[in-house]
């Protein structure tokens, strides 16, 4: 029993989809509509770059989603590999909206126009520099949660993502996060400043909330046999009324990654594939689980060697 999973901002790299775009008539296509969409040129920016541009979050997303998306399509079209039959769809982040138009619930128009939307949002939500990320390698959930609530008076900081034990990512005001890391560097835990923007996944991030608000109102989901796997409760979307206000959520609330891939496996499935660019979301899964099947979609040789 497999899941497909699709990744988030991060994976990004300049030529990224190259392969697929040189090799399949379906890629070149959904390049020209998504230009088209977005009246931009997100193929050349993915191509060609500069790496500065494609890496700003209003660029990233419909980027990202654009390169899964088409990888989705090739394996599914041109090597009749039914993706379909997956047990779960989930992605990280701004890799749900992967997953949802992937399992039918949001056409590929309509996902890329939001994307570009939610990611200036996100980019936008509050000055640059006044806020970012810290990513804490080594520590479990419950010795970080530990040390924020004991901390509360000293710095502020919120879980963005339980990705893995051993990787937790913070977010928080950029003073904040200085006085967070120096402490932690004093209990010889190690961390990383991440090269990001803004603070994702915090309550820093509500003026995005507030657009992503006024923007999915406008959207009617399809109806979809494929089951969908939340960022927000880690668990089934049990009904497409729930939808909107699960993607609001997900904004401010923590991606609860690793407890999206225990339940998965919980619930009967020893196989994910990665499909996008990159393989941060396998290594992930790696540490939460060395026993599952793991494979990642990057390139021709990738699909011709995949076995459900």
């Amino acid at each position: 029993m497999f899941s497909v999973i699709f990744p988030g901002q991060g994976s990004q790299i300049v030529g990224m989809g190259r392969e697929f775009f040189d090799k399949h008539e379906i890629v070149k296509k959904l390049f020209k509509k998504a230009d088209e969409t977005l009246e931009l040129d997100l193929s050349k920016l993915i191509l060609e770059g500069p790496k500065e541009e494609l890496d700003l979050t209003i660029n990233t997303q419909p980027a990202i989603f654009l390169i899964s998306y088409s990888i989705f399509q090739v394996v599914k079209e041109n090597f009749n590999i039914n993706l379909n039959d997956a047990k779960y769809f989930a992605g990280h982040s701004l890799g749900e909206y992967s997953a949802l138009s992937c399992a039918g619930y949001l056409d590929f128009k309509e996902t890329i126009k939001i994307l570009r939307v939610r990611g200036h949002a996100m980019q936008n939500s509050m000055p640059k520099g006044e806020g970012g990320m810290l990513a804490i390698l080594g520590s479990k959930i419950e010795e970080v949660e530990k040390i924020l609530k004991d901390n509360q008076n000293n710095f502020e900081a919120q879980v963005a993502n339980d990705n893995s034990d051993g990787q937790i990512v913070l977010s928080g005001k950029t003073q904040d996060l200085q006085i967070l890391s120096k402490f932690l560097k004093e209990k010889k835990i190690k961390n990383i400043k991440l090269p990001v923007s803004a603070p994702f996944h915090s309550n820093l991030m509500s003026n995005a909330t507030e657009v992503m608000k006024k923007e999915l109102q406008k959207i009617d989901f399809k109806q979809s046999k494929n089951i969908l796997i939340s960022n927000v409760t880690a668990d089934e979307i049990s009904n497409i009324d729930d939808l909107k206000s699960l993607l609001i959520n997900q904004i401010e609330k923590r991606v609860r990654w690793r407890e999206s891939i225990l339940n998965m496996i919980n619930k009967g499935v020893n196989q994910f594939i990665e499909i996008g660019p990159g393989k941060v979301l396998s290594g992930l899964i790696k540490r939460i689980n060395k026993d599952v099947k793991i494979s990642s979609i990057n390139s021709q040789s990738d699909i011709e060697s995949l076995n459900i």
